[in-house]
């Protein structure tokens, strides 16, 4: 076989990331010449199935675009389509909904922690070894899970694809007898949430750096997860810029979506430059606002103290970042439970109108932004959606080529070596590529 010769590994099915799709790396000796997420799956279409919809129904739809982050689509498509209709929601309603975001940020974050990140730190091949390792970690995860789940369910209807939140609020509130239990919950889970902190920060990580632009909300005071502005971080090898903000209204100006000709998925820039949502850009832009209790537990996790200014560009590291904003909302959940009084109506009134609007928040996997064109009837006559994943695929890319150049020159030059660490840099950063149970085949190219 030549050194030019194109040969695909069958690793068969990888199921520690959501999706399906095929990994493409040019080599030439220690040297990546090109690296290409290609996700195969078929469009799924619902932009434009979203087209001619009443505009009280993209709450629902779209939280079927994804099983693990429903309430993200939910909260995206409600933000975009009040903003059409010019109302705002506030109040023990915008709590409820926060409540319900710190909910799904507890089952996600820790189900990437726990079962589908945390294996590759003890060269496991799934959760199942790993609790054979370690019954108890794995134990604490799957408790931290559930009580995620329960806020979920208890204020969704159920704790997958929720069906009780509809524009300005929800179809039932609960009362305060029916929040006791998640409180009681939650209690527990706030310290299995700082073990779990301790116990990934004990990790062994691997150097790297992820030289991207971040965008993340941002809301000053505190921590932004479902609502928010804009913000970027900007990274470069002169001085650091302070971070700049731009309208929600002019999303789509700077983040500009692509197609590549590899990949049914769109691609999207920041400016012109690779960027990164998530975990890692929100501990840098909004880290200075988490409670004073928990940056003490990030700077001694290893992160810095983000009100100093520190920031993590390590994405080996993410995880650590993920624990931290899992006890972050563990925390939120239990401040809004205290201090909830049911509101006088489950919902405000959201008349419809002829208007765009823009909705964003942010989901486990980063910042997720919504459009909606609605007519003076009410129907939806355009929609955008622009998930994280979408965002982060071109600094998924250069992060594996990043991180197969610091290895090769170890002796990491089989193909299942290659596809071992090429799986490892993928999962750093939790894409969702469809919300399926598969990602990666492996092709490489060799050059003399």
């Amino acid at each position: 076989m030549s050194a030019d010769t194109e040969r695909e590994l069958p690793l068969g099915a990888l199921t520690r990331v959501e999706g399906q799709g095929t990994l493409r790396l040019r080599l030439r000796g220690d040297q990546i010449l090109d690296s290409k997420l290609a996700i195969y799956e078929p469009p799924r279409f619902f932009e434009a199935f979203l087209r001619g919809r009443s505009y009280t129904e993209p709450p629902d739809i779209t939280s079927r675009v994804c099983g693990i982050c429903p309430v993200a689509y939910q909260m995206s498509a409600c933000r975009a389509l009040e903003d059409a209709c010019g109302v705002t929601v506030g109040g023990q309603l915008a709590a409820l909904r926060r409540l319900l975001y710190c909910g799904e940020w507890i089952e996600s974050q820790t189900l990437h922690i726990y079962l589908l990140h945390a294996p590759d730190f003890f060269d496991c091949s799934d959760v199942v070894e790993l609790a054979r390792l370690s019954t108890t970690d794995v134990e604490r995860g799957l408790r931290l899970k559930q009580a995620g789940n329960a806020i979920v369910e208890q204020l969704g209807g159920r704790s997958i694809h929720p069906v009780n939140v509809r524009l300005g609020g929800f179809y039932r509130v609960p009362n305060r007898t029916e929040l006791r239990p998640l409180e009681e919950r939650l209690r527990r889970a706030r310290d299995d949430a700082e073990a779990t902190v301790r116990w990934v920060a004990g990790f062994d990580f691997p150097e790297a750096t992820s030289d991207h632009d971040f965008l993340a909300l941002a809301e000053p005071g505190t921590y932004a997860i479902e609502s928010g502005t804009p913000t970027v971080l900007r990274s470069s090898s002169a001085e650091p810029e302070p971070p700049r903000t731009f309208p929600l209204s002019d999303f789509s100006e700077h983040v500009v979506e692509h197609q590549v000709p590899y990949s049914t998925a769109l691609q999207a820039r920041l400016d012109g430059r690779r960027h990164l949502t998530g975990s890692l850009a929100r501990f840098a832009i909004s880290g200075r606002w988490l409670p004073a209790e928990i940056r003490e537990l990030a700077r001694d996790a290893g992160l810095g103290d983000p009100a100093q200014g520190a920031v993590c560009r390590n994405p080996f590291r993410s995880i650590v970042v993920r624990a931290i904003e899992v006890l972050h909302a563990v925390q939120e959940a239990l401040h809004i439970i205290d201090n909830y009084e049911p509101p006088p109506a489950p919902h405000v009134d959201v008349p419809a109108r002829a208007g765009t609007g823009h909705g964003a928040t942010e989901a486990p996997r980063g910042l997720l932004y919504h459009r909606y064109t609605l007519d003076s009837a009410g129907t939806v006559t355009a929609a955008v959606l622009v998930p994280p994943t979408s965002q982060n695929q071109g600094a998924i890319e250069e992060d594996v080529r990043r991180v197969l150049e610091a290895h090769l020159p170890t002796g990491c030059t089989s193909d299942e070596e290659l596809a071992a660490w090429s799986e490892r840099a993928v999962r750093n950063h939790d894409p969702c590529i469809s919300c399926s149970a598969h990602f990666l085949r492996l092709s490489v190219t060799r050059e003399e």
